[in-house]
């Protein structure tokens, strides 16, 4: 199947209630704030991470449909293990004397070796395919701009981090119980937020899915992702997190036919109660001042 041919930018918002979002390891694990405005973020990073997550969940590992960055996984391996598929020897001289007569490197690719390779793994793993990827370690198989990328989704309005503290009847170790007479509790904290709505926006590239090889199928099963990537994602850290709006505009080009700030400016979220926001049902998406209901909902500009 061909790339896509159309360019795409979205807005995405989902909320969170009495969970950590996105939680900053150099804070503590607090959830993630503009400290200036009290606004609360997660990083593109993070979405990523749910969306390869989900890809995992509904194809597995099956042909075109792997995913490069797995958790706990060796990108190195992965590199090296393409170019074997491929048949490509980095331990001896190229096959082909126009990639060089001698290998400059034992183990890494060099001339066109490093485009079969970064064009074979764009065939394999659909996250390259759809973010692209820094593969020039290991064996090196260069770089790729992905089309599809995303935004830090932030709050609508600013978020309060609650800390609570926690008890765990029972502790890890013979000594902690020796020291403790026998009363083996373990105490820890928790952060939470009580409840954000967060925005999000995000990009699709037709001119970037070409050099991907990113087609109307993987566009389709980001958008699946995208609606349904927190329902397979609960944990008790995060609390009840659902996606509640996505908003699609389709371009009539590969080139666009407008300016995407001044798409995503036709939607708003609006609080429809006073007082501190605790659910969704305080506010109300709007695109040309119409709420929105469907999920996704598609627009063509």
């Amino acid at each position: 199947m061909s790339a896509i041919t159309k360019r795409y930018d979205f807005v995405l918002f989902f909320d969170v209630q009495d969970g950590n979002p996105n939680g900053d390891p150099d804070a503590g694990n607090l959830p993630r704030l503009d400290a200036e405005t009290g606004m609360g973020l997660v990083t593109d990073v993070c979405l990523k991470r749910k969306i390869r997550n989900f890809v995992q969940i509904v194809k597995g590992a099956s042909e075109n449909f792997d995913i490069f960055v797995k958790e706990k996984g060796v990108l190195s391996r992965s590199i090296s293990e393409t170019y074997k598929n491929l048949g490509i020897d980095l331990d001896s001289a190229p096959a082909s004397e126009k990639d060089g007569k001698k290998r400059n490197d034992k183990g890494k690719a060099q001339g066109e070796e490093i485009t079969r390779g970064r064009e074979r793994m764009c065939q394999i793993f659909y996250d390259i395919r759809a973010f692209g990827g820094v593969l020039a370690i290991g064996a090196n198989a260069g770089q790729v701009r992905g089309p599809v990328q995303l935004t830090f989704s932030r709050s609508v309005e600013p978020v309060v981090a609650l800390e609570h503290s926690i008890t765990r009847m029972a502790v890890a170790t013979e000594r902690e119980a020796e020291e403790q007479g026998g009363e083996n509790r373990t105490m820890g904290r928790k952060f939470t937020v009580p409840y954000g709505l967060y925005r999000a926006h995000g990009f699709v590239s037709a001119h970037l899915a070409a050099q991907t090889g990113f087609t109307d199928d993987d566009l389709k099963l980001f958008w699946d992702a995208l609606v349904q990537m927190f329902d397979h994602d609960h944990s008790a850290a995060r609390g009840l997190m659902s996606t509640r709006a996505l908003v699609v505009f389709e371009h009539g080009s590969a080139l666009g036919t407008a300016n995407a700030a001044t798409l995503f400016e036709r939607v708003e979220a609006k609080r429809v109660t006073e007082g501190p926001a605790r659910k969704f049902a305080d506010y109300q998406i709007h695109l040309d001042g119409q709420v929105v209901k469907e999920l996704p909902k598609f627009v063509k500009v």
